[in-house]
């Protein structure tokens, strides 16, 4: 008598559209993301970033218009950038009332006051040598820096950010930050802690997007070595620590792994920065036509839902929103 071969059919939940649909395990939703927008000053101002495609630098006049997109995609989170051409040593722009951003957010809330403003708490886009913080002896000097990070929180909860998100990787910004807006009456504001930021090569293009590079020098000494993963959980304990009320890790598509571990040690939101470096790499693969653009974005963005993150900061949200209306 022939011995029965006994084997699992895996395939039977593969057999067609409807089936995959019906047992898939991640989704995408467009209120899955943060849409990053980059506000410069000036008038009638719709800069294309060349080193990526399909995202601009806009003035004020323009904003509403890409939140309105945003928004009708069913997008509710976005989180503002500032490019300025007043720069000085210490980024005064950065924690000014009247400052691009605080003005940015002002706008936003008025004419979509659902839609989430989160607030980048950084001083490099606002500093003349780049840097996230103020330097003494050609370094960043750490604890100069928390009391301006402070300033800028503050300046931007009063503007009406929903969220704060400190950038800039100084030691102790998270508990400074949420001990000044405490202070100031913001004890209801969260933090979106970036607790695992690497100092990675990924991150070019949003300098150019932002007129964010370092004058000298890099920021290896304050953003972390792409080559450690158990620096990553210390830097989020830290952050928890200290009052964090989210965790991003950016980047994300090489640091899954990272995103993995920050989701299985930590009980709050994890955030996936989809970087423009990720970004642009695949806006040049499809303008050569070497890639399927849908299908590979859905891929690697589900890939960032897939390893842990419940949230995800990406210049592609408008784009997938789109394919979600469109495959409904």
């Amino acid at each position: 008598m022939e011995q029965q071969l006994t084997f699992k059919r895996h395939r039977r939940l593969r057999a067609s559209t409807s089936m995959r649909s019906l047992v898939r395990e991640t989704h995408l939703r467009p209120t899955d993301f943060i849409y990053p927008i980059f506000v410069i000053e000036g008038s009638n101002i719709k800069n294309e970033i060349p080193s990526m495609p399909g995202i601009y630098q806009l003035s004020f006049d323009h904003l509403l218009e890409e939140v309105q997109e945003a928004y009708d995609l069913g997008i509710r989170s976005i989180i503002l950038f500032g490019v300025v051409s007043n720069k000085d040593e210490i980024g005064s722009e950065a924690f000014h009332d009247h400052g691009i951003i605080q003005e940015a957010t002002r706008m936003v809330k008025k004419d979509f006051p659902d839609m989430l403003v989160v607030a980048d708490t950084c001083l490099c886009e606002y500093t003349s040598h780049g840097h996230c913080g103020v330097i003494q002896n050609r370094d960043v000097d750490n604890d100069a820096s928390l009391e301006l990070l402070a300033k800028t929180a503050v300046s931007q909860a009063k503007a009406g950010a929903d969220i704060i998100a400190p950038s800039n990787m100084m030691d102790g910004f998270v508990v400074v930050i949420r001990q000044a807006l405490d202070e100031a009456g913001f004890n209801h504001i969260p933090i979106m802690s970036y607790a695992v930021k690497y100092a990675s090569a990924f991150y070019g293009p949003f300098r150019d997007a932002a007129d964010s590079t370092p004058q000298f020098g890099d920021r290896k000494t304050y953003q972390m070595d792409p080559a450690n993963r158990l620096e990553a959980i210390r830097e989020a304990t830290s952050d928890v620590e200290e009052g964090a009320d989210f965790l991003i890790v950016k980047p994300a598509l090489s640091y899954l792994d990272i995103v993995r571990e920050v989701r299985d040690n930590f009980d709050l939101p994890v955030v996936a920065y989809n970087v423009s470096g990720e970004y642009s790499m695949v806006k040049a693969a499809a303008q050569n036509g070497w890639i399927d653009e849908r299908a590979l974005v859905m891929e690697k963005l589900t890939s960032m839902k897939r390893a842990g993150s419940d949230l995800i900061i990406s210049y592609f949200a408008k784009d997938v929103a789109k394919w979600l209306q469109e495959s409904n």
